[in-house]
């Protein structure tokens, strides 16, 4: 459908979700009730379905896509390293042990 509406979208090559019935934003949990409408929200979800990480946004703020990828950079950095990924941290960084004897020495 939105390929149908929308000239730049007859571009787009992956495949786009229409939730006209609402089950998909109940289901994960971004319907607003009150409205009818989804709530700006963003999940990833890892290769075994799991949600590892869902950011909701008020509807007057918009995303932040670079943050969005740095995002996903640190939760592909943590599954390949094991490693935990401290705050601020920016692909090309160290990750750190994730042992309790670490806890507050970083």
């Amino acid at each position: 459908m939105f390929a149908e509406t929308s000239p730049s979208l007859r571009q787009v090559t992956y495949p786009l979700l229409s939730d006209r019935s609402l089950e998909v934003s109940r289901a994960y949990e971004v319907l607003d009730e009150n409205t009818g409408a989804a709530f700006r929200a963003t999940l990833l979800i890892d290769p075994e379905g799991v949600i590892v990480s869902k950011v909701v946004y008020p509807k007057e703020v918009g995303r932040n896509m670079p943050e969005m990828v740095r995002l996903l950079q640190a939760v592909q950095f943590r599954r390949e390293t094991k490693l935990g990924v401290p705050a601020n941290w920016v692909p090309g960084m160290p990750g750190i042990s994730l042992s309790l004897n670490n806890a507050g020495k970083i």
